[in-house]
């Protein structure tokens, strides 16, 4: 359990013993940890250097356990700023590392990734490597069956460690069962979300360090094979892509943000409904993204232009941002 801490399996039965003893002897704790009289006395040294232990006096020597819960914290504390010293340094390495890799070794800049096995694996840890963020266009097709999005749990793992995602839905993905529901679970936990009539490709960048870029083929229903991009002027011009996108995109939103009073907040399937309409989804499309009937959409919008005292669906959009809506 202390193994963390730097302590080996004998020095933390012969810690575990002195705590339990609170003061003992060599042979005491030799017999208690039920190891060798020399595993105690190298146990007892490194647990004096880390502040484990302290020597007290007489014959024989006596050792005294320092209090558990300030002891450790302080190693843990130590081992804390060791481990943001050396995520700095990294920073700095991987400018080194990405300026070498250009030139050095141009022919292992793109890797290509076979089967969606392989393809799923490679995804996951290029999420875990991030450290700062994920960026992404999702747009069909996916791996997995026909007609059905991915949700993606990895992602909200590392939003609660801190990581940052934003991604850019394309419309076709919004049309997807399921879709309003995974987007709104992953928004509840941070991710940054927005909608586009024009996603280029699907894409996943994480940091400035790693993409993963679909290799697909005009007619394909499903991702089998992708290329996997390292730091190289082609991952900054993706990254740039994206960055272009991002600004053009429609935010989407889980309920009004910017209303003053509870007659001007929306409901969260007028916020829905918005946010879909100003994406430029058909009535189709939102009756899809939403599963209802398309005349239920068209009683919506025709509620929410009585609501707005207009009488098109742009002129809905104009108010709509006027008020802070969307």
């Amino acid at each position: 359990m202390l193994e963390p801490i730097g302590l080996s399996a004998a020095e933390e039965a012969v810690y575990d013993a002195l705590v339990r003893r609170v003061e003992a002897n060599t042979a005491e704790l030799t017999q208690d940890a039920g190891v060798s009289t020399v595993a105690t006395r190298k146990a007892l040294r490194t647990l004096e250097e880390l502040g484990l232990a302290t020597r007290g006096g007489g014959r024989p020597v006596r050792f005294l356990a320092a209090p558990p819960d300030t002891a450790i914290e302080t190693l843990l504390r130590d081992r804390e700023d060791g481990i943001r010293s050396v995520r700095q340094q990294v920073h700095s390495l991987m400018d080194s590392y990405r300026a070498g890799t250009r030139f050095t070794s141009p022919t292992e800049l793109i890797e290509v990734i076979v089967g969606r096995q392989e393809l799923a694996q490679r995804w996951e840890q290029m999420q875990r490597g991030a450290l700062t963020q994920v960026r992404g266009f999702d747009a069909p097709p996916y791996s997995a069956v026909r007609g059905q999005r991915e949700s993606n749990p990895v992602e909200l793992d590392l939003l609660e460690r801190g990581v940052d995602y934003r991604v850019v839905y394309a419309k076709e993905a919004t049309e997807l069962p399921g879709w309003l529901d995974d987007v709104m679970l992953g928004m509840r936990q941070g991710e940054q979300s927005r909608i586009s009539l024009h996603v280029p490709l699907k894409l996943a960048i994480a940091d400035d360090r790693m993409a993963i870029l679909p290799l697909l083929r005009t007619g394909d229903d499903a991702v089998t094979a992708s290329y996997l991009i390292h730091p190289s002027p082609l991952l900054d011009a993706l990254a740039a892509l994206f960055e272009s996108v991002w600004e053009r995109a429609v935010p989407v939103r889980e309920a009004v943000r910017g209303a003053t009073d509870a007659e001007d907040a929306l409901s969260p399937d007028e916020a829905e409904l918005l946010t879909l309409l100003a994406a430029g989804l058909t009535d189709t499309a939102v009756a899809r993204a939403k599963q209802w009937s398309e005349r239920t959409v068209q009683r919506h919008v025709q509620r929410m232009m009585a609501r707005l005292g207009v009488q098109t669906r742009f002129q809905i959009a104009l108010e709509a941002s006027r008020r802070g809506w969307i």
